[in-house]
């Protein structure tokens, strides 16, 4: 009996605690994760570098053309190549340049600042969706650590639910059935554990992508963290919050004034461009000495819209098209961006509650029916199957408040890139 009486001493302990923690030095915090990917992963540096890129065209664009510097020889006869022979031969040369019809320059450069604009907008987002992606799998990879946690102490739990078992019935004052109970409940924790271990391999893989680190690369995480859920902002707030910081948002309006340049751009090509050129043309003495005087040239030249019922007004129907494709997108976005926070917001609430419940109330009480079935299973007052339905029930509480809490903080992260905005709280 003393190894019975010291198997349930052991179950008793477990109940209450568990087993402490390693040396976190190395362990991998949240906003450690968040600042090692904000600083590495490639995704983001690519769309830096491609607002970047942006910011470099509306000079350019709203910068005349190169002027043209011309060599020419004129009225060369072809039968000698003298330059000297015809009075009109010359050498000449000369600088053109084309001037856009005033307003055009303008306006493109308008348009390609207000696409930038969109582009440096466009780098804020991507940053919120990689702050989302990586709390997303940092509290999944924390949530399947302390389920596989739980499975283990369980494991050992229902490893001395055998021994208890084998031990009463060796003595005579238990049932074969009830050792068998406790295997095959033992069997299930490691079928368990094993899709368990197999689920953080690939959210640890995942997580890794993101921080650009091989994808082998084990991550640490620490045991301990803040599990209050703090009560957030109604959703009419957090709507209006969107609407005032939400990167998505701001991008489409950019797009939508720069497809208004476009238009007014358009409408400017109904209008000439203008070429402008001043030439210099040298002659030669003639043979006989008698000198002959330079020419110089002017020329302004320009193109005639002749075919702008085919070309010019459909160039403004299409910009007039594609305005109201830019404007049908920034409401279309602005609809999803309610819906995903109204959708985040009902899952955060949902969440939080279910964790303050298991917390505060199932997962004591659990433990204590554990506590005082396994006293009465040592005086022979409670069944083996209901001991053991105990103790897997508390399994299952405990399991679902860690899921609870990493729902109602990866609803969080949704929301907050949602909205564009971290401090949402009341």
């Amino acid at each position: 009996m003393a190894r019975f009486n010291r198997a349930v001493s052991f179950l008793l302990t477990t109940l209450f605690f568990s087993a402490v923690g390693a040396n976190e030095t190395h362990f991998l915090t949240l906003q450690a994760a968040v600042n090692i990917a904000v600083q590495d992963n490639p995704n983001l540096a690519q769309i830096q570098a491609r607002s970047e890129a942006m910011a470099a065209i509306p000079s350019q664009v709203g910068t005349l053309p190169d002027p043209v510097i011309s060599f020419n020889a004129l009225n060369l006869p072809v039968d000698t190549f003298d330059v000297n022979q015809e009075n009109m031969t010359q050498l000449q040369t000369g600088l053109s340049q084309v001037f856009p019809f005033p307003g055009k320059l303008a306006l493109r450069e308008e348009s390609a600042k207000y696409e930038a604009k969109a582009a440096v907008h466009d780098v804020t987002e991507a940053r919120w969706h990689l702050l989302r992606d990586i709390k997303k799998n940092w509290w999944a990879l924390f949530y399947l650590d302390r389920s596989l946690e739980i499975v283990s102490l369980n494991r050992k739990l229902l490893q001395q639910f055998v021994e208890v078992a084998a031990t009463k019935y060796e003595v005579g004052e238990g049932l074969q059935q009830d050792v068998l109970l406790a295997q095959l409940e033992l069997s299930k924790l490691l079928d368990n554990e094993i899709k368990l271990s197999g689920a953080r391999k690939r959210v640890e893989a995942q997580l890794n992508a993101l921080l650009d680190h091989s994808a082998d690369q084990k991550i640490l995480l620490p045991k301990a963290v803040e599990e209050s859920i703090p009560p957030l902002l109604k959703e009419p707030s957090l709507f209006q919050l969107a609407d005032r910081y939400r990167a998505l948002l701001a991008s489409r309006r950019e797009s939508v004034n720069a497809a208004r340049s476009r238009v007014d751009l358009a409408k400017k090509d109904f209008y000439p461009d203008f070429k402008v050129g001043a030439f210099y043309g040298v002659r030669d003495d003639q043979p006989s000495g008698q000198s002959r005087a330079d020419f110089l040239s002017l020329k302004l030249s320009m193109n005639i819209p002749i075919f702008a019922a085919t070309k010019q007004q459909k160039a403004v129907d299409q910009r007039n098209k594609e305005l109201m494709q830019r404007r049908y997108a920034l409401q279309d976005e602005w609809n999803v961006v309610r819906t995903q926070i109204s959708t985040a917001y009902g899952n955060y609430q949902q969440y939080k509650q279910q964790a303050e419940l298991f917390k505060g109330g199932i997962i004591p009480q659990a433990r204590q029916t554990v506590a005082s079935m396994l006293a009465g299973y040592q005086v022979n007052k409670v069944d083996f199957l209901n001991l053991v339905r105990s103790q897997i029930t508390l399994y299952n509480y405990e399991t679902q408040y860690w899921m609870a809490l990493s729902g109602a903080n990866q609803a969080l992260a949704r929301l907050t890139a949602v909205v564009g905005k971290e401090e949402i709280y009341e």
